[in-house]
């Protein structure tokens, strides 16, 4: 029985990890850490990781940033593999990531869905093909309208799994509306909408002369998100230390 500490559990991803596991044969969640800890939960809540001292196996964070270095302590001191969702993290907090990993197992991917990290490797292939036979590649990318960021760390995850299959050097173009001139051969146009309640979708158009190639993935629901990181907690659990991502739990 692979035990779980699930870091951020009455956040909105936190009650769908939750769910999930609940489903799960061989898994359980014997704690939870959130700030709030009024929501009734099938485990004990504590609202600072340092209070917890209930014996796991592995933590899946669903958290925010202000939370990561505290966690990545706790993790080294009870030698804790960890599943780091968390995005948007400091310069200085990615390099404590990589620190940690010296120490302990981390998980840490652009995008936990399962789906996404195939199509990175699919867009690497396409991309060895394509791009020096003139594609033009671009990215769009669709979220609700209350996300903050734009592009999507999706998106660049995307557009770097093309730039890093390719030998020359390509340029990331956010804007088309600032320069009236063609659009360069070394470049990789992406493209952000925001509205309603869309999960996310994201589209990778490799366009050349009278043919256009797409590749497309749409979540529907923040369930894939949860997915991949129970995915992930079941391959990390017992590994040893080091940097891991997505990739290595598809195999890929």
């Amino acid at each position: 029985m692979i035990k779980v500490l699930m870091h951020g559990c009455n956040g909105k991803m936190g009650r769908i990890v939750t769910e999930l596991i609940e489903q799960e044969d061989g898994m359980e969640i014997v704690a939870g850490v959130d700030s709030y800890t009024e929501l009734p939960n099938p485990y004990p809540v504590f609202q600072k990781i340092a209070k917890c001292d209930v014996l796991a196996d592995v933590v899946i964070d669903f958290s925010n940033s202000k939370a990561v270095d505290s966690l990545l302590d706790y993790c080294v001191q009870k030698n804790l593999p960890v599943v780091l969702c968390t995005t948007g993290l400091t310069e200085e907090q990615l390099h404590k990531v990589e620190e940690t990993a010296k120490k302990i197992a981390v998980l840490k991917s652009a995008n936990m869905s399962l789906g996404i990290n195939l199509l990175m490797k699919l867009l690497k292939d396409a991309a060895k093909v394509l791009a020096p036979a003139g594609y033009d590649v671009e990215i769009i990318e669709k979220h609700h309208n209350q996300k903050l960021d734009a592009p999507s760390g999706t998106a660049l995850a995307l557009a770097d799994s093309v730039k890093d299959a390719l030998e020359e050097e390509y340029t990331y173009i956010y804007d088309r509306s600032q320069v009236r001139q063609k659009r360069g051969e070394k470049e990789i146009g992406i493209s952000a909408v925001r509205g309603g309640t869309i999960v996310g979708e994201h589209e990778v158009i490799f366009a050349g002369l009278d043919e256009v190639i797409e590749f497309k993935h749409t979540a529907f629901s923040r369930g894939v998100f949860g997915k991949g990181a129970v995915e992930a907690a079941k391959f990390l659990s017992g590994k040893p230390a080091g940097l891991y991502d997505m990739s290595d739990v598809i195999g890929l």
